[in-house]
């Protein structure tokens, strides 16, 4: 000891020129001193008190050379403070001074130190001097506060980091004064939350965590929006930052039951995390949070303690039940979260809606039956956001609401979604049904489904709109009820069933097609039927009365008209065995005095089945018997001319039929000559139409009317039609009327007509108006 007392000496006597050195005009003198200064005290062995001796010797000179104008000079004072500073017993007796002076070099409005090595050199200088110095520097809180509030700010990003480490030490060293000046390091701080390196924002997220937790807590609400954005933040390690903080919160922070309800969502939204180790830290800390509330709190709760074992029956699987202590922090603070959840869900910004969405399913999930009174703004909630653009904005809001199924009675959300349902149908609406569906019990929903099947099938909601995002989320809800329910579905099939049909009339894409087709046949095996055929075979009878309750009044835009073509068109073999009842709609539908746009669809659908009447229309034998109805009373009156081109287009289909008619040989001999009297009239006068399609069909007409009846006419009729045709005919393909005419010349009494129409169509007038459709025609 006395070894070392005496080198303690010996240094000290060896400083005095040195010391005086520091004050020369030479800058080169002043480096030289303080190199020298410095190779007396390195690696010297000192005792305590002799190290406290020469620290209280070297101090006040070398503070006065943090103001050198020469860095190195600056560089060296502050070198050797470090090193004393971390060796003395009592450095403490130092800080008047080492404060004093640092607060003039950092915390000035202007900060005199230049080199940014050297302010991070000083920062470091003031760490160690919290370090070492701990309680001491109580009565210097306001000067540290002031060093901080510039250095945090600092340009330096190292500077930067520093700061925080300083800031974080000094909060935990003093804790019982730090509060009185917490929240001026917030300021600060949020000005550098934000800052490019992440490492930056990693240290301003943590300090910021420190300073509240040690400070008054009155600082929560001015930080609570800077960490809410820190959670979109790229780097991995600035969002567990994030959760780290809000998680010590929730445990440590003396005042945490006034923030539960902002705090709470900030943690829970790293749930869903891209990154596992940041969604099991945030599990983590909420465990953790759960299991103490639920200590704090045992005594109201130990009724439901004893009785929260069991979840409820359709929980979703492969999820984890949050605790108890978990559930009722989430139920007790729900009212508070879920208006802002809803604010947030509806922002321009794509990852906030994001984030909100996928919150509210984890809120959700932790209140469970709770939410139902909150239902709401819940369901108003999901409608506005399943109206998004981002899908993933969508498929959370989606998985929502099957938690309300899951969790809520069908007496609460039935009633309330069918009452948006009614008032004004969009896609949201059935998209959050079909979800809610989903998610509930067969048990739960079957006294249900009547009132369900009736509002669906309401014209004021299945025809709510013709979109194809309409019709796919209405197509959804009848896959959801026959997915959950089976075959409790058998009340309400009918129903179900004029739906698709209704989807079927307004698809307008194949895919949505197959879909509607494999959903009729997944509602046929709920009946017990073997395709969905079999359906309409069941139901034909009052589908047809559904669609054509009010035939006389449809127009070109009737929904009823769209549905009745869907139903005659798809039923395929079945509309042959309710021939009663689909030609006497068809008869009326079809008069001259009914809408010609109407007449002019339902034609050319009737020529579509007559085409193929076996499979259709004939599909049992029996149309033969209503054939004579359909040219007398429909097909002739529709073929008197009348001025217009709808009329026209009418007349084309009208004639179109016919041939279809007699083409597919529905028509007998004896029946053919019962109508051809006030049918080939009609047909010859459709030779003199604008359309080349009806003059040729019409002469096709007139061919199979004469294959089918030609022997009975008299040859005074025949030569009453066959100058009208062969007149058109020079119009439809002269080149080969020319031929046929010369070939059945010599077969007349006189040629003199043969030879006067052969001029006719030798001219070049009657040439240039040939066309490329031919006339068949026998001239007997």
């Amino acid at each position: 000891m006395a070894g070392k007392e005496h080198a303690g000496s010996e240094v000290s006597q060896a400083l005095i020129r040195y010391l005086n050195c520091l004050n020369d005009d030479n800058k080169s003198n002043r480096k030289r001193a303080l190199e020298n200064i410095r190779k007396e005290i390195v690696d010297r062995v000192l005792s305590a008190s002799a190290a406290q001796d020469l620290f209280e010797e070297l101090l006040k000179p070398l503070l006065k050379c943090l103001a050198d104008p020469m860095e190195k000079c600056r560089e060296l004072a502050l070198q050797m403070l470090s090193d004393l500073m971390g060796k003395v017993p009592s450095p403490e007796k130092g800080l008047p001074y080492l404060i004093s002076t640092v607060v003039h070099r950092l915390g000035s409005p202007a900060i005199l130190e230049p080199a940014e090595e050297l302010r991070l050199a000083l920062v470091e200088l003031m760490t160690l001097t919290v370090e070492v110095c701990g309680k001491h520097l109580a009565p210097y809180l306001d000067d540290m506060v002031q060093i901080l509030q510039k250095t945090i700010v600092d340009p330096f990003p190292d500077v930067k980091k520093e700061s925080c480490k300083c800031a974080e030490m000094f909060a935990k060293s003093i804790p019982e004064h730090f509060h009185m000046q917490a929240e001026s390091l917030i300021k600060p701080l949020m000005q550098t939350i934000s800052h490019q390196h992440s490492k930056v924002r990693v240290a301003v997220i943590r300090t910021t965590g420190t300073v509240v937790q040690y400070g008054s807590g009155k600082s929560v609400d001015d930080v609570l929006s800077h960490l809410a954005q820190r959670l979109f933040d790229d780097a991995v390690q600035v969002r567990q930052a994030v959760t780290d903080v809000v998680g010590n919160w929730l445990l440590e922070l003396r005042d945490r039951y006034s923030y539960f309800h902002k705090l709470i969502p900030l943690l829970l939204s790293s749930f869903n995390d891209e990154m596992p180790a940041v969604r099991d830290s945030a599990v983590s800390y909420w465990k953790a949070v759960g299991e103490k509330w639920q200590k704090e709190n045992e005594e109201d709760l130990k009724d439901k303690l004893d009785f929260s074992g069991v979840p409820p029956a359709l929980y979703p699987v492969g999820v984890e039940r949050p605790s108890l202590g978990c559930r009722e922090l989430v139920f007790r603070n729900l009212t508070k979260i879920l208006p802002a959840i809803s604010n947030d869900i509806r922002d321009w910004v794509v990852g906030t809606r994001i984030k909100a969405s996928q919150l509210l399913a984890v809120l959700l999930l932790h209140a469970e039956d709770h939410i139902t009174q909150h239902m709401e703004l819940i369901l108003t909630t999901l409608y506005s956001a399943c109206c998004d653009e981002e899908m993933q904005v969508i498929s959370n809001c989606v998985k929502s609401a099957e938690l309300i199924g899951t969790f809520v009675n069908p007496e609460v959300f039935v009633k309330m979604i069918l009452q948006a349902l009614q008032k004004a149908a969009c896609p949201a609406h059935l998209m959050v049904l079909a979800a809610v569906l989903k998610g509930c019990s067969r048990q739960a929903l079957q006294p249900y489904l009547k009132v369900i099947g009736d509002t669906v099938s309401h014209p004021d909601v299945c025809q709510a709109s013709e979109k194809v995002i309409f019709m796919e989320q209405l197509m959804d809800c009848i896959r959801a009820l026959i997915e959950i329910c089976g075959e409790d579905c058998r009340i309400i099939i009918l129903e179900l069933f004029k739906v698709l049909i209704t989807i079927q009339s307004f698809q307008s894409t194949q895919e949505l097609h197959s879909k509607v087709l494999e959903t009729m046949n997944s509602l046929a095996k709920v009946q017990n039927l073997d395709s969905y055929l079999d359906l309409y075979r069941l139901h034909m009878v009052q589908l047809l009365e559904w669609t054509s309750a009010a035939h006389q009044h449809w127009t070109s835009y009737s929904v009823e008209r769209v549905q009745f073509e869907t139903v005659i068109i798809y039923s395929g073999p079945v509309i042959g065995e309710v021939l009663p009842i689909f030609i006497p709609i068809l008869k009326e539908s079809l008069q001259p005095d009914q809408d010609p746009e109407v007449r002019l669809k339902l034609f050319t659908v009737l020529s579509k089945l007559l085409l193929n009447a076996d499979e259709t229309v004939n599909s049992q034998g029996q149309f033969i018997g209503y054939a004579e109805i359909l040219i007398k009373d429909i097909l002739v009156p529709n073929l008197h001319w009348h001025v217009g081109r709808v009329t026209a287009a009418i007349r084309m289909t009208a004639i179109s039929c016919l041939w279809a008619l007699l083409h597919s040989q529905l028509l007998s001999a004896e029946q053919a000559l019962n109508v051809h009297e006030p049918l080939i009239p009609l047909v010859i006068a459709t030779l003199d139409e604008d359309s080349k399609i009806t003059r040729l069909t019409a002469c096709r007409v007139i061919r199979a009317v004469l294959q089918f009846c030609g022997q009975y006419f008299d040859p005074d009729k025949l030569n009453k039609i066959y100058p009208d045709v062969l007149r058109e005919g020079s119009v439809i393909f002269p080149v080969l009327l020319l031929r046929e005419i010369d070939a059945v010349k010599h077969k007349h009494r006189s040629t003199f007509y043969c030879d006067q129409l052969l001029q006719h169509i030798q001219s070049s007038e009657a040439i240039a108006k040939g066309g490329s459709a031919s006339v068949a025609i026998t001239c007997s």
